[in-house]
């Protein structure tokens, strides 16, 4: 097969999926983009329109010049209110699945996702409040995304599915068990994602069901807690440990890769529609 190399990029208007879409850059890389950016980028607060991406990825081709399958993202960037958050992938070891790290080699990656869904606002923060449907104040121990019924809802962390299914108030409702005392929770989901059952396991970044309005809810959104010790607390606020920083050898190499990517990405054209993946062949080919 034949891989084409692709940069593509796009103004968000409201969402990065939505505007990776409409670039015609294919969805499950866009989705990618989601989860590498998910724990550096709270999505709900640090999203506003007029903010920018751009990704470098792989196409494969047939010899034919049939589209195959998308390949790896090997460098995006988001430019969020004049910042720019880089991340280029890097394998440390060839039996394990790539990592993503910024430019001076710090992982992407936390315990926990900062938000489990994308282009989402916040409809009600974590604290007391008046309840829309019961008609008096109580504690709300989460905090709700408003999102359109069907949005994937990503889990925030590796885990263990130890509930699925209804839970009175949070409609269809489930708990994630991360070890070492973290669970995350996630309410008035329309439905579950094949597959998905109770006692299975979940990786970060996987979308397990999707959004709805299920149970005591006045629209379709997000409830979502993170619990530590069997404690809700501030998804917003509570600090979650990072992931690891590359050092010594790994370091180097890092470096090394990240310099050659640059300098290749600063060779292609940075496309703002991407052309009909079938008939498009201006792009660079490796054999």
């Amino acid at each position: 097969m034949e891989v084409h190399h692709h940069r593509a990029g796009a103004t968000i208007d409201s969402s990065l999926y939505l505007a990776g879409m409409q670039a015609g850059i294919p969805a499950d890389i866009v989705i990618e983009m989601i989860r590498m950016f998910s724990y550096k980028v709270d999505f709900q607060r640090d999203l506003h329109p007029g903010d920018s991406f751009e990704v470098y990825y792989d196409y494969y081709y047939t010899p034919e010049g049939q589209p195959a399958k998308t390949g790896d993202i090997a460098y995006a960037r988001m430019r969020l209110g004049g910042k720019d958050v880089t991340l280029y992938r890097y394998q440390i070891d060839p039996d394990q699945p790539a990592d993503y790290f910024d430019a001076k080699g710090q992982s992407a990656k936390g315990m926990l996702m900062k938000t489990p869904v994308d282009g989402a606002r916040i409809s009600s923060g974590f604290g007391a409040r008046f309840h829309p449907v019961l008609g008096y104040t109580r504690m709300h121990k989460g905090v709700d995304f408003a999102v359109p019924t069907g949005t994937p809802v990503m889990a925030a962390g590796s885990g263990d599915i130890s509930f699925m299914g209804w839970a009175n108030g949070y409609g269809n409702f489930v708990v994630l068990n991360h070890g070492n005392g973290y669970a995350t929770a996630y309410g008035h989901l329309s439905r579950f994602a094949p597959g998905m059952r109770k006692g299975g396991r979940v990786r970060q970044g996987q979308v397990f069901a999707y959004s709805g309005a299920t149970g005591l809810a006045t629209g379709p959104h997000l409830h979502y807690e993170i619990r530590i010790n069997n404690s809700q607390v501030n998804p917003l606020t509570v600090k979650i440990a990072e992931g690891r920083t590359l050092g010594g050898k790994e370091l180097r190499e890092f470096l090394d890769q990240r310099l050659k990517v640059d300098a290749t990405i600063a060779s292609l054209p940075l496309e703002t529609k991407v052309a009909d993946i079938a008939t498009d062949l201006r792009q660079a080919k490796v054999k």
